[in-house]
């Protein structure tokens, strides 16, 4: 049984001090992990325009928002200068690969692509897209092979550059399996590995879940392995800093469970490629997270009409 683990990098706090700690607890407990790096400046703190978002403030009630990202980083890009992750980080990204993990782009601003690339147009998304692939390349000295978009957050024109920038798979929707992607009528020549379960921020608060027994209770969903295995996305600001134990107890247990624990790559190299699964992208919305993301729909028959999307 397979279990991939993606880690998303969202802020300069996150990449500065959850990212080394995460690779000291990946590598004791011998598991893999993809890294997905926000790359340009962290604008966390303008984040606040969500306020109106249906949902949003639930969430950060539940969550603990400033416990867990400090004052500091929700104060860049409004009170305080948004610092250059890519710039000031580079040396810690590269530690990440050089420790033997898969790296890949998660993106460029973190806010700005998560607020706005849903109503964006062709030109813009290429902007954001491409200043993420050059800081990537100036980083690592190699082009970016995998991306896992920002708040699971896509848009037509984002999905046909995953083919044209040369990603071998990404990561950008929530689903049950890897699929080949249409959006829009259009069948996209880049494969998903969407994140199969819940994550600790949508859990932690509703229910009765807290950090005391929240491991268990993913645990508990992944007793059973589907015949792909799963896919779990973690964050370098929550399971690399105060959600840490959270962290290892699930690694633990999904040792002892009989799980290999893997990068993206690994997992996906694993797969029967050709005969992967034909899917509709929809957006909707999810238990625990404020907003619609992009969503594995209904598996594309040969005999089936595709619905157009808005």
């Amino acid at each position: 049984m397979k279990l991939a683990l993606k880690i998303d990098v969202d802020t300069y706090r996150g990449t500065r001090d959850g990212v080394p700690r995460l690779i000291e607890m990946l590598q004791r407990h011998g598991a893999g992990a993809t890294f997905l790096f926000s790359l340009g400046p962290d604008h966390t703190g303008r984040a606040i325009r969500r306020v109106f978002r249906p949902g949003f403030m639930q969430k950060v009630s539940r969550t603990s928002v400033l416990e867990h990202y400090g004052i500091v980083t929700l104060l860049y890009g409004t009170a305080l200068p948004a610092p250059d992750i890519g710039r000031r980080c580079a040396g810690i990204m590269r530690s990440v690969r050089d420790a033997g993990f898969e790296v890949g782009i998660h993106t460029w601003d973190h806010v700005r692509w998560q607020d706005h690339v849903a109503a964006a147009d062709a030109a813009w998304t290429e902007h954001e897209m491409q200043l993420a692939c050059e800081r990537f390349e100036e980083i690592f000295g190699a082009r970016a092979r995998v991306h896992g978009a920002a708040g699971w957050q896509m848009n037509r024109h984002a999905y046909r550059l995953t083919q044209q920038l040369g990603f071998d798979f990404c990561s950008d929707t929530r689903g049950q399996c890897p699929f080949i992607p249409i959006y829009n009528a259009e069948i996209i020549a880049c494969p998903q590995v969407p994140t199969t379960l819940p994550t600790l921020d949508e859990l932690i608060g509703a229910d009765g879940l807290s950090p005391g027994n929240v491991a268990d209770h993913v645990l508990q969903l992944t007793c059973t392995a589907p015949p792909g295995g799963h896919v779990y996305t973690l964050h370098a600001e929550l399971e690399g800093m105060k959600l840490a134990p959270v962290f290892e107890r699930l690694l633990a247990g999904w040792r002892a469970a009989g799980y290999e624990l893997v990068s993206l790559r690994d997992y996906f190299a694993s797969l029967e490629r050709k005969g992967l699964p034909r899917h509709i992208v929809t957006t909707a919305e999810i238990p625990g997270r404020s907003g619609t993301l992009a969503l594995q729909g209904k598996e594309f028959l040969a005999d089936a009409a595709v619905p157009l999307l808005a």
